[in-house]
């Protein structure tokens, strides 16, 4: 696999992890029972972070792409084995 192809998928999946870590951790005014100001939604983040949504995000996709380079190598899993149309 080439660098470049590998730094592609690699922001595939740091993109992918941002949206599944985004949910995480995050406080509303609601369970804090913070002041809102005015024009705010009530369910807007107290605690938003973006460096420690960056940090977890990296980890995730540095765990996830490298599962999937190990199958790219090792070939655990490849196209034959979820074939489906060789069931019927």
């Amino acid at each position: 696999m080439k660098l470049t192809s590998a730094l592609a998928i690699y922001f595939l999946f740091w993109v992918m992890s941002a949206f599944f870590v985004l949910p995480f951790g995050v406080r509303t005014h609601d369970d804090e029972q913070a002041d809102l100001v005015p024009g705010q939604v009530s369910s807007a983040p107290v605690n938003f972070s973006p460096k420690t949504i960056a940090k977890r995000t990296t980890v995730v996709s540095l765990v996830l792409f490298g599962l999937f380079y190990l199958n790219y190598v090792q070939g655990w899993l490849t196209l034959e084995d979820i074939d489906v149309t060789r069931w019927f």
